[in-house]
């Protein structure tokens, strides 16, 4: 199976890096929904030229109705504080961190106690966690709480994280993730950076071809067979499909305790691969912030 995360290959900065994205019910307020993007593996201080995004579309037309972004201020004697933008309708699509500031200068935590805050429904946090996907693992993780009302899902919507940074006065798109291992698994080394700079209304015409092809080699589907896999477990566009009134499972959005990876080979191989042997983390949390804290070993 294809390591889950990839450096990118352009900037060769892991904080520009994303790792996962989750979004699931919260375990004691059904009516609302945890979002989590993880980033930068070893869990230190994030990029301060960086806009990381959680980007929501409702309309089904894979474009952006809500997007939140998170700011990362430059560190001063090793801390860090974060500021979180959230835009909607036609403002959601801008690149840079627009619409309203709804946190401000928030502390990230590089230790194990996380400052939680709380504004309009919403509740946020960031700071160095353990990775639920990998044991012994640090990531920064960017965890926004709020009602599932917000979401307008009907019934369900689509979510995906993405990386951009501006370079030259330009914006650069420099990591997204929606789906795991999606990306590592359609795409050669030279066309790693082609596909984290996409937009997922293009995924399906330019990336399917790839998918059939390494579902050929692995499952021994026909094309016929693969279309109609993709097509029933919604694998392109590369974006967690999250209905929040049914349980949270992938592909329904996704939890910290998902076996992903054995998930991920049965597709592949058409259902004919043993189990993963993956065992959910004993640090994943029922309350806020869900992910246990950082593993003091790496240097934290």
């Amino acid at each position: 199976m294809p390591n889950q995360e990839v450096p990118n290959l352009e900037l060769g900065d892991p904080r520009l890096e994303l790792c996962d994205l989750y979004a699931f019910q919260v375990p004691a307020a059904p009516e609302r929904t945890a979002l989590v993007l993880t980033a930068n593996p070893g869990g230190g201080p994030m990029h301060p030229d960086a806009v990381y995004r959680l980007a929501v579309d409702h309309s089904g037309d894979l474009r952006n109705d809500i997007a939140m972004s998170c700011v990362y201020a430059p560190t001063v004697d090793g801390a860090q504080k974060v500021d979180v933008y959230l835009a909607v309708g036609n403002q959601a699509s801008t690149i840079a961190a627009v619409g309203s500031q709804i946190f401000g200068g928030v502390e990230v935590s590089f230790g194990e106690r996380l400052t939680a805050v709380e504004s309009g429904g919403f509740t946020f946090a960031s700071g160095a966690r353990s990775d639920p996907s990998r044991a012994g693992v640090n990531v920064v993780a960017m965890i926004i709480e709020l009602p599932n009302s917000y979401l307008s899902a009907g019934p369900d919507v689509r979510i995906w994280g993405r990386c951009s940074m501006l370079e030259d006065r330009q914006w650069v798109h420099t990591d997204r993730v929606g789906h795991p291992f999606l990306g590592d698994l359609i795409t050669a080394d030279n066309l790693l950076a082609q596909y984290q700079a996409g937009e997922p209304n293009r995924d399906r015409e330019r990336w399917i071809g790839q998918l059939i092809e390494v579902m050929s080699r692995t499952g021994g589907y026909t094309r016929q067979e693969a279309i109609d896999a993709i097509n029933a477990d919604g694998t392109l566009p590369d974006v967690l499909t999250y209905d929040p009134s049914r349980p949270a499972k992938y592909p329904n959005g996704r939890t910290l305790t998902d076996d992903v990876i054995g998930y991920r080979r049965s597709f592949l191989t058409n259902g004919q691969s043993p189990p993963s042997g993956w065992s959910p983390p004993a640090d994943v949390r029922a309350e806020f912030p869900y992910l246990g804290p950082p593993h003091l070993a790496h240097g934290r």
